[in-house]
C-alpha cells in the first residue's frame, strides 16, 4: 500500500457538485493498494499513521500524534499513486490492484484506521470522479509505502 499523508486545516471531497464528506483539522490519506496488498499492511500503515507526530506542541515543535490533537482523517482512494513512468510520457497503472482486490482492501483500510483513530474516518468513494479540496497546513507532507518499512 501506498500512502500519502497531508496535514490539513480542513479537506473535503466532492462527487457530482455534491460533498461526500469533509473534515477539519487533521489528515488528507490518499491511498493507493496493489494485488499484493494484505492485512498486514492494513495493520502497519493505520499505526504509523495515527502515531505519527507531525502537529505542534506547546513549543511549536511537532512532537503530537492525530490522537493527542484530537483531529480528523479524510482517506481517498488514488490508484495513481502506483503510475510508473519509466518508459515515455503516459504513466501506466499496470502495478495498480485490481477492483476485486482493492476496493475490499480500501473498506478495511478505513475500518482499521477509523478503530484506531476512536472515531469515523471521512472517505472518498471508489471509482469516482472525485474533487478534492484542502489546505494543506504547514506543509506537511509524508509518503509512505508498507514494502519499505524499514
Amino acid at each position: 500500500m501506498r500512502a500519502v499523508i497531508q496535514r490539513v486545516q480542513h479537506a473535503s471531497v466532492t462527487i457530482n457538485q455534491e460533498v461526500k464528506s469533509s473534515i477539519q483539522h487533521g489528515y488528507l490519506v490518499l491511498i493507493g493498494c496493489e494485488n499484493a496488498d494484505n492485512e498486514e499492511d492494513i495493520e502497519w500503515l493505520a499505526k504509523k499513521i495515527c502515531g505519527l507526530r507531525v502537529f505542534n506542541d506547546e513549543n511549536g515543535v511537532m512532537n503530537k500524534s492525530i490522537m493527542d490533537v484530537g483531529g480528523e482523517i479524510l482517506v481517498v482512494s488514488q490508484f495513481t499513486l502506483w503510475a510508473s513512468y519509466k518508459k515515455g510520457n503516459r504513466p501506466s497503472y499496470l502495478r495498480a490492484g485490481s477492483h476485486e482486490v482493492t476496493i475490499p482492501l480500501y473498506k478495511r483500510f478505513c475500518e482499521v484506521l477509523s478503530q484506531s483513530l476512536g472515531k469515523p474516518v471521512g472517505t472518498g468513494e471508489f471509482g469516482a470522479d472525485m474533487k478534492v479540496e484542502l489546505l494543506n497546513d504547514g506543509p506537511v507532507t509524508i509518503c509512505m509505502d508498507t514494502k519499505n518499512k524499514e
